[in-house]
């Protein structure tokens, strides 16, 4: 048998890249980032390959730095969880040991969006293995009926198994009598972080702030119903299924969570 790298057997050389210019690079990335503004070099490098193009990726960082492509500053990231109350919390089961598989631990998360005259809120439901949004609800209020409503739309979507962990912060909404009879009922497991640690929903925190950079800081809402027509497209056609993680290797959360039940098949 020949002594060569197992890579020598499979590459073939993309004369189509080879030919690129930068300003044609550029162009490409330009696309790419028309439709993920917020990519930096790394995901664009990832990007362009999955589209045919094995560009180097300090090339790509050149070229991006050159046009003027970078990421824009992040605003401040502001909370919205009120944990002063004397209703009981759930101890800490998730403490964010990434699962293997989807379903077995849920993170959720509260943010507010800013629009022309006021705020709406927004609910969020995670699965911590693929970081796939799984539920989640609008409202031009923060209670606790919005959270019952991102967790209806997670049980109707995912019907996960007795015993699926329920991780969130230990705001009011979570640690309400109705909330907790609704984990209950749906055979969940309530988990709550520690106060003031956001680092223990770090997963729930990260696409608060991917959403917030990615989607409602360009996207500049006017008006709730502005919300409610285009935040579902963000998160269901781009977030789950067009961009990449690299917590999960430069893959998709759908492609990811396909890759495992394949493997599980």
């Amino acid at each position: 048998m020949i002594d060569l790298p197992r890579s020598t057997f499979y590459y073939r050389a993309n004369t189509k890249t080879a030919k690129l210019s930068d300003m044609e690079l550029g162009t490409i990335i330009e696309e790419i980032q028309d439709e993920l503004p917020c990519y930096g070099y790394r995901r664009v490098t990832h990007e362009l390959r999955r589209r045919g193009h094995l560009v180097n990726h300090k090339r790509v960082a050149r070229v991006m730095r050159a046009a003027g492509l970078g990421i824009k500053p992040r605003r401040r990231y502001v909370r919205t969880t009120d944990s002063s109350h004397d209703s009981p919390i759930y101890p800490n089961l998730y403490r964010n040991v990434i699962p293997d598989r989807p379903n077995t631990v849920w993170v959720a998360d509260f943010t507010y969006i800013r629009i022309t005259t006021s705020f709406c809120y927004l609910a969020v439901i995670l699965d911590a293995c693929s970081r796939k949004v799984v539920g989640y609800a609008l409202s031009r209020r923060l209670d606790t009926p919005l959270a019952l409503a991102a967790l209806r739309s997670a049980l109707t979507s995912r019907r996960p198994p007795p015993g699926c962990i329920h991780h969130t912060d230990r705001g009011c909404q979570y640690a309400s009598e109705t909330y907790r009879r609704a984990l209950e009922t749906a055979g969940l497991r309530g988990s709550m972080s520690a106060v003031g640690n956001p680092y223990h929903n770090a997963q729930a925190e990260s696409f608060m702030k991917t959403l917030k950079v990615e989607d409602v800081y360009v996207a500049g809402y006017d008006s709730f119903a502005d919300v409610a027509e285009r935040l579902p497209r963000f998160i269901e056609e781009v977030y789950n299924s067009k961009r990449l993680h690299s917590a999960l290797g430069y893959r998709t959360p759908e492609e990811f969570e396909t890759q495992l039940a394949q493997k599980a098949a």
